[in-house]
């Protein structure tokens, strides 16, 4: 029985790790989104004041 809840134990810290590792890339990938549009958006802005 021991031996039974050791393997559930390792399962489940298993899973939240595997949880947690995807959540993270996917903030990963968002801040990255979130950076990449602020910086389009400023040169966006500089080209456009330059044409007027």
């Amino acid at each position: 029985m021991i031996g039974l809840s050791v393997a559930v134990g390792r399962f489940v810290e298993a899973l939240f790790w595997g949880i947690f590792r995807v959540a993270g890339a996917v903030a990963g990938v968002m801040l990255c989104a979130a950076v990449v549009l602020v910086v389009m958006f400023v040169v966006a802005r500089k080209v456009w004041k330059r044409r007027r």
